[in-house]
């Protein structure tokens, strides 16, 4: 049985290119490199982050899997993955990402973390802003955000880069510290920010 409407984006309509650098407001969003694993690593042992993470790292070779990983997930069209670094001294900041990535329906959730030097300076929503221009920019129609009810940092991101609060998922992960109720915000390409 035919479908009615095409795929939004086809498939391979990322992985046939390289992954690209996106810079934007002092910003550069550049793929992840095997030597970004020490910063990584650092940046995971902050308990802040940890608190909203339900992953934790316990080495710098576990991080290089994971950016392997991340490296794979291009080519694969299942998540884009930058690492978030400073124009003049290439120094980590944070990581975006559009992940869960359904290029047939367009959609796709976008994450993002900093490392703790880099909060309080605009870091998170200035790399989201970045993120997203690109994405509407290559046909994405519809990114999500999602995050704890208690983490009002991320919700402060959330509603500065002009994604909606459309509800809460109730009872919607499991941290370590339990289940956390999670707000979820959309933004839709087209649609005022």
């Amino acid at each position: 049985m035919p479908y009615l409407i095409s795929g939004v984006l086809p498939p391979g309509a990322l992985a046939r290119t390289a992954q690209p650098t996106i810079t934007g407001d002092g910003l550069v969003l550049r793929p992840w490199r095997a030597a970004d694993a020490p910063a990584v690593y650092e940046a995971f042992q902050d308990p802040a982050l940890r608190q909203w993470h339900i992953r934790g790292a316990d080495s710098e070779d576990e991080v290089r899997g994971w950016i392997a990983e991340w490296v794979r997930s291009w080519r694969g069209e299942r998540q884009a993955q930058w690492a978030v670094v400073d124009p003049g001294t290439g120094a980590l900041l944070g990581r975006v990402a559009l992940r869960n990535m359904l290029l047939g329906d367009g959609a796709a959730e976008v994450a993002y973390w900093t490392v703790a030097a880099a909060r309080g300076r605009g870091v998170a929503p200035r790399g989201v802003t970045a993120l997203v221009h690109w994405a509407f920019g290559v046909g994405f129609h519809r990114l999500e955000l999602t995050h704890s009810v208690r983490n009002e940092a991320s919700c402060r991101v959330a509603t500065k880069t002009g994604f909606a609060l459309e509800g809460t998922k109730r009872s919607a992960l499991l941290h370590p510290d339990g289940w956390h109720d999670m707000h979820l915000h959309a933004r839709v390409e087209g649609h005022p920010a």
